[in-house]
Formats: structure tokens, C-alpha cells, sequence
């Protein structure tokens, strides 16, 4: 029997790649988006192709996300592949962002992947298999300025990935966390910048955040990575086969980008040189 996909945020970039790439390699696909009719060529492109789009707004309540990946299980009568994809970036000073963005911003990088994985997990441990793919970023592990609240809910989305991977692995069930650095897709284009800029009196003209803000602008259309490569690599972590097959069961992260690949390793290099500054007074403190 087919392997079934249920890959969130398929109206474009990696969740619409992916889609494809699975049915062309003969998996089932159920794919989401928020909206069919704005989506329509996406759409179209992924039922002409043999696979299913249903509609799902992550921010909707637990219990409306909850039926509509229920409602999707019920067409193969299974889930085996969750790709939590959807989500988007909110730029600008930490001190700015207003309760609204604080909370959509959240709602979707995170509540809403929490939702659907909730969702999913009684048919997978009731088969003793699945695999659960979440979509993370760099940022989810180097907060860039900026990037405050984004980097808050992908740190928060692998810190949830973590402990259920060691939840979920008796029960047969895998979990993948994807880090994307800078791939040419639309995401760059659909960052939401906060409503009050630079400040009032524009305090953060000139500072880190400013030229942050600015070199995302111009990286917009530049980026090295190819999304169908990424798909590519995605497709065979989870399934072993072709590119990326060889890390199968092997990680839990999987980096995606040589310039992904670089900050993480900066950053990991960062921290062990942390531990072994404070080695000495982090172990003072026993009784």
C-alpha cells in the first residue's frame, strides 16, 4: 500500500514541491492551504498530479484543525508522513512586535504543527509506525536580529520535536526536524515586517536591526539553495531512498543549505566554548 503524506502549507515553495515530488514518486498526497481559490494553480498542479488539497488555517482552534486532519485521514484511512510546513516570518525589534503579531506569529510556527502532530498520533502509535517531519529553520537555532519572535517559535518547535522523539520511538514513530538556510522560494517575498517599524521616533534606525532588515530585502531573489534539491533531500531522509536517503534514522536534524549548514555549526561551536568557560562554576553549585 502507498505511503500517505500530510503536508501543511502546499500552496507554494517547499510544502507545493514536496507535494509533487511524493506523487511523482507514488505516494499518496494530501496536501493543504488556506485557501483553494487563491491557490488555484498550486492547487491544480497537485490534483492533476493524483493528489488530494484540502483547506487548513493553522491558527484555527485545536479542535477544528484536529477534525480536518481526521477528516484527511479517513480518505486513505492512514497517515504515515506528517510535514508540519506551514508558517511564516515576522521581522522587527523584539521591544516592538504587539500582542497580535506575538500571537499569530506563535499560533502558526507552533500551536498549529502542536495540533496537527495531536491529531495524527493515535493512528500512527495505533500502527506502531509514521513519520513526523517538522519544518524548522537556521533560525531555530541562530537568532538572527530581527528574527526574535520567528527564531522564538522554531526554537520552540524543536524543542517540542526533541522530547517527542523520545516519546513517540517506542511506539515505532519517527521525528525529523528540517532546518532550511536560504532557499529561492516565495518566503523571503512573505515576510510580514511588525506595524511599528522602527519605533515611533525611529530608535532603531541605523542599528543592528535596520541593517538586518535590510539585507533580507536585498537577499530576496539571491538566495543559493534550490527548493527542488530540498525537496529532493527531504523526500529521501524520510523514505531512505535516492539523496538524503543515508541519514535516514540516523538524525534528528537535518540541515538544509551550505549556508545552514555553516551558521549552525558556528553557533554549536559558540556553545561548546560556553560549556567549557563556565565547566568550572556550573559544577560549584552541588550540595
Amino acid at each position: 500500500m502507498p505511503t500517505v503524506w500530510f503536508i501543511t502549507g502546499a500552496s507554494n515553495g517547499f510544502g507545493l514541491l514536496l507535494s509533487l515530488r511524493a506523487l511523482k514518486a507514488g505516494h499518496n498526497v494530501i496536501a493543504t492551504m488556506r485557501n483553494k481559490t487563491k491557490a488555484a494553480q498550486a492547487a491544480k498542479s497537485i490534483e492533476d498530479a493524483g493528489g488530494k488539497v484540502l483547506e487548513l488555517d493553522l491558527t484555527e482552534p485545536q479542535a477544528s484543525i484536529a477534525k480536518k486532519v481526521q477528516d484527511a485521514e479517513a480518505i486513505y484511512g492512514k497517515i504515515d508522513v506528517l510535514v508540519n510546513n506551514a508558517g511564516y516570518s515576522l521581522l522587527g525589534p523584539i521591544e516592538l512586535f504587539t500582542e497580535k503579531e506575538a500571537n499569530l506569529q506563535i499560533q502558526t510556527n507552533l500551536f498549529g504543527p502542536l495540533y496537527t502532530i495531536q491529531a495524527a498520533l493515535p493512528g500512527m502509535r495505533a500502527r506502531r509506525s509514521g513519520t513526523i517531519v517538522n519544518v524548522s529553520s537556521v533560525a531555530g537555532q541562530d537568532g538572527l536580529p530581527t528574527c526574535g519572535l520567528y527564531a522564538a517559535s522554531k526554537f520552540a518547535l524543536e524543542g517540542l520535536s526533541e522530547s517527542l522523539s523520545r516519546e513517540v520511538a517506542e511506539f515505532g514513530i519517527s521525528v525529523l526536524i528540517v532546518e532550511p538556510g536560504g532557499f529561492r522560494t516565495n518566503f523571503l517575498a512573505a515576510m510580514v515586517v511588525n506595524e511599528k517599524g522602527l519605533g515611533k521616533n525611529n530608535e532603531y534606525q541605523g542599528t543592528q536591526v535596520h541593517k538586518t532588515m535590510k539585507m533580507f530585502e536585498d537577499y530576496n531573489g539571491k538566495q543559493q539553495g534550490d527548493p527542488e534539491k530540498a525537496a529532493e533531500r527531504i523526500l529521501g531522509a524520510v523514505t531512505g531512498e535516492g539523496q538524503g536517503g543515508q541519514v535516514k534514522g540516523k538524525v534528528l536534524r537535518l540541515p538544509l543549505g551550505k549556508d545552514a549548514f555553516d551558521r549552525i555549526t558556528k553557533k554549536v561551536d559558540k556553545v561548546k566554548k560556553d560549556l567549557e568557560t563556565t565547566q568550572s562554576v556550573a559544577c560549584s553549585t552541588d550540595i
